[in-house]
């Protein structure tokens, strides 16, 4: 008989208790059944503001039996972030490979998350062959949870006369998943970005460091017709984010 440790999480809800620990264990398997592919979000990563948001765990695996199922995945990440999916659905693409896909709904207004959950996680997953194979792996994948951000951007003068100043302002926030709305977030590095009117790409300007409190402001030269924005590059726990353009007419 197999035996596994759980998690006690609530299926889709993280369980967020200093005393909640995942159990250590070793991998484990039986005969041929392999993991080829995890992915979390499609892109292994997931951006949280302050509402829910769902997402999907993809794990691949292989049996020359074909797979008979999978347990529910368990997730992990800092600071004793724990989260369970809903139990998975398994699609075959072949005789011997199937995708099975669990689901998980974060809302940090519920208190699913603390702002030190941010980081990378992991996934553990047991699949199971239809030859009674099976195999049970720790970090069979990992992906990122991290804080949303918004930036915003405002130039002027609008209109202004080519080569004068413009002036280019705006702030960088993040999402506090602790009191639900988004603060600002302070002496992070931001790129100033120009596209020319008929343009399809930006170029970047120059870097700007936002203050203590978030708030960018810097200068350019007008030259031509075209849109700034402030693009954010994110980091090891907030997610990069680029500002809704705005428009300069250069007369």
């Amino acid at each position: 008989m197999r035996m596994r440790a759980t998690l006690g999480v609530v299926t889709g809800a993280l369980a967020l208790s200093a005393l909640a620990v995942p159990a250590a264990q070793a991998d484990g398997s039986q005969g041929d059944t392999t993991i080829t592919k995890v992915a979390v979000n499609t892109v292994n990563k997931v951006y949280v503001g302050t509402t829910a948001v769902k997402f999907k765990v993809a794990v691949t695996a292989t049996d020359n039996s074909g797979i008979l199922g999978a347990d529910e995945f368990d997730l992990y990440g800092p600071n004793y972030g724990l989260l369970t999916t809903s139990k998975p659905t398994c699609t075959a693409s072949s005789a011997t490979t199937s995708t099975c896909v669990g689901w998980v709904t974060v809302d940090p207004r519920v208190g699913d998350l603390f702002n030190n959950n941010a980081g990378t996680w992991y996934v553990d997953a047991w699949i199971d062959a239809k030859d009674d194979d099976y195999i049970w792996k720790e970090k069979a994948g990992a992906f990122k949870v991290l804080r949303a951000t918004k930036v915003t951007t405002n130039a002027s003068p609008e209109p202004v006369r080519k080569g004068k100043t413009i002036t280019v302002a705006g702030k960088l926030t993040r999402a506090n998943w602790e009191t639900g709305v988004y603060n600002g977030y302070g002496s992070q590095y931001v790129k100033l970005q120009y596209k020319k009117a008929g343009s399809t790409s930006y170029a970047t300007l120059k870097t700007v460091k936002a203050t203590t409190t978030g708030a960018l402001s810097t200068t350019t030269t007008a030259t031509y017709d075209g849109y700034y924005r402030f693009w954010f590059a994110g980091n090891s726990v907030s997610a990069p984010t680029p500002s809704a353009a705005d428009y300069i007419d250069v007369q």
